[in-house]
């Protein structure tokens, strides 16, 4: 409640220029990455290697970390993944953003500003007993945006040499572009301030944090003597994508949900694919062994050939196995864990991308999602209606909704106040023939956290577990109106193409979504959870408004003081609230005020 006798109570304005007139769903750079924010600070320290790297040099970025291999380089501030890259060379790569090792923005404060973000260095090497007729050629492949956003013009991609006095030299750099394939970049290493015990190389992006993340992405680099301008073959075989998931439609879920109806929710063939990177057709001999990871015991395995033409990508396939485990109880976590393997390929080239692996993991959600974001998804409300989502989700037998976990993108600066509800339902208006929704749950005051406590999700524990039969049920968020919770950014996740059961409610009525990807919001099922330590908006109740809405020239703030019995005891309009607006050009705006418990809740304004 906003307390008159506090001198200190102050107004702002939040300007929301450029929000259209119009609802839409839109999608947005992540602007965070919470697979680095959990990991300990060890894993992001620099390694000081003892003995220097010598030639040949090889990466193709094949580790499980999300961080380089301290190995190889010195500083840890790219991301290492296998989800942001479009027509990869080998499974892994180095992607560049302007979020540092933490997964947090460079610059949280001004989004426009031009900055040096992500590094990746080299150790040092000992090219001390080298001479310029060796030969040396670093080579890299590059690509601007990926699955991400493009790095604008005024973005660039750079290479810099280390020089025996210490300094750094620009070797290469490109601007920001659109999507293009992996393009290979050949640079001799002859000059001889370059060939010392000590040399290193370093790619650094220039990015802005703006409207995109600025993402570069970099793959298979390699440095050796007795190279030309021409040696540009690659001649691996390699995985390049993710296996698939082992289910049909979910990526996750319950193991006891999953045993009511195998047959509906095993996928009929899982599956891979291989790259063949040699200037002839190859025959590449494959298979895979799959286990239970608590007890070790076999599920499966198997193995074939396929004939790979040169510089070509085809699809391994395996039939989905049957093999099932006795859970200890009904709401045990399981893990089927498949590993691929290549057995071809000439004993010169690199292994080390000869094998992957993926957890089919059983736990006590469903998703859709892969558990890695790559954007950002909000609504853009109008202004006086809410804003609703709704996933569809499917249960083969009954279960309790226990809460909702959700992967929030991180906003620049950080969102406050951006208050919303969960809601369930067994129907929606209008959709599967539905006459009107039923609601069964909601769930409201809350505010988004951006954690990475539990699987990178925020969990909200509901009030009240809630009884759901076998069949369809929706959960997703309500944003109410003229609130200023628009713009509340929920993880997509772009992989999941055909993972999308999401409907959207933005002029009252449902409708399917137009967004290709999987939204990160997963149902909590089966026994108790714990909830993320969440603030509760709850405490930051409107006791306040404003008048004339639409606004020609001033705004007049009208004010209310309660009992503690909620008995109005005291009305009117704050002398010194009078606030002009004829500065402001015609658009959205949003009004806040402020006590000595902090800021309120915004209310949003249009300026004619």
């Amino acid at each position: 409640m906003i307390n008159m006798k506090y001198t200190g109570w102050s107004l702002a304005l939040l300007l929301c220029l450029a929000i259209p007139a119009f609802s839409q769903e839109v999608v947005a750079p992540l602007r965070f990455n919470a697979r680095l924010a959990d990991l300990p600070e060890t894993t992001r320290r620099p390694f000081l290697k003892t003995t220097a790297l010598g030639l040949p040099f090889f990466e193709d970025f094949t580790e499980y970390s999300p961080y380089p291999n301290s190995v190889r380089w010195a500083d840890s501030n790219v991301y290492i993944n296998n989800t942001l890259g479009s027509g990869v060379i080998s499974r892994g790569i180095a992607s560049f953003d302007a979020l540092n090792k933490r997964g947090r923005p460079y610059d949280t404060t001004n989004m426009f500003n031009l900055v040096f973000a992500d590094s990746l260095t080299t150790q040092p090497f000992d090219l001390s007993g080298n001479v310029p007729g060796d030969s040396i050629y670093l080579s890299f492949f590059y690509q601007p945006q990926g699955l991400g956003f493009s790095p604008e013009i005024q973005d660039s991609l750079m290479l810099f040499f280390r020089l025996k006095n210490g300094g750094w030299t620009q070797m290469w750099a490109v601007p920001g572009d659109d999507l293009q394939p992996f393009r290979q970049v050949m640079i001799r290493v002859a000059d001889t301030s370059f060939l010392f015990d000590g040399f290193q190389f370093r790619f650094v992006n220039k990015a802005s944090i703006n409207t995109n993340d600025d993402i570069w992405n970099i793959d298979y680099i390699r440095m050796a003597a007795s190279r030309n301008i021409n040696d540009t073959a690659v001649r691996d075989l390699a995985f390049t994508n993710d296996p698939s998931f082992l289910l049909n439609d979910y990526t996750y879920m319950p193991y006891r949900q999953f045993l009511a109806n195998p047959g509906v929710e095993r996928a009929a063939n899982h599956t891979d694919s291989i790259s063949n990177h040699y200037s002839t057709n190859s025959t590449v001999n494959y298979g895979y062994r799959a286990v239970e990871t608590t007890t070790g015991a076999p599920l499966s395995s198997g193995v074939g050939n396929i004939n790979i033409p040169a510089y070509s990508k085809r699809e391994i396939s395996f039939p989905n196995y049957t093999t099932t485990v006795s859970p200890p109880s009904t709401t045990a976590r399981i893990v089927y864990r498949n590993t691929y393997f290549l057995q071809s390929g000439s004993p010169t080239e690199p292994k080390d991308n000869d094998s992957i692996v993926r957890e089919q993991i059983f736990d006590n959600y469903l998703a859709y999602d892969d558990g890695t974001a790559e954007k950002s998804y909000f609504l853009n409300l109008a202004q006086s209606l809410p804003g609703k989502t709704a996933i569809e989700f499917r249960l083969n037998a009954p279960d309790t909704l226990r809460g909702v976990a959700i992967y929030f993108g991180q906003q620049v600066p950080t969102a406050t106040n951006k208050a919303f509800s969960v809601a369930a339902y067994s129907k929606l208006a209008g959709i599967a023939g539905a006459p009107a929704d039923i609601k069964l749950f909601e769930q409201s005051d809350l505010l988004p956290l951006f954690t990475d406590e539990i699987n990178r999700f925020t969990v909200y524990k509901f009030d009240s577990p809630i009884e759901l039969p076998a069949g369809v049920f929706y959960l997703g968020t309500v944003q109410p109106a003229s609130s200023g919770s628009d713009s509340l950014y929920i993880g997509l996740d772009v992989n999941r193409i055909g993972g999308n059961h999401l409907y959207v409610n933005l002029l009252t009525t449902w409708q399917s979504s137009v967004v290709s990807g999987a939204l990160m919001i997963r149902p909590l099922l089966g026994g108790p959870v714990t909830g993320t330590a969440v603030q509760d908006a709850s405490p930051r109740t409107q006791t306040w408004s404003f008048y004339p809405n639409p606004v020609s020239t001033s705004l007049t703030i009208a004010y209310s003081v309660s009992d503690m019995q909620g008995r109005v005891v005291q009305e009117g309009a704050y002398r010194q609230a009078r606030i002009s607006t004829e500065s402001l050009v015609p658009g959205f705006y949003l009004l806040r005020v402020r006590d000595r418990q902090g800021w309120s809740l915004p209310q949003k304004f249009i300026k004619l």
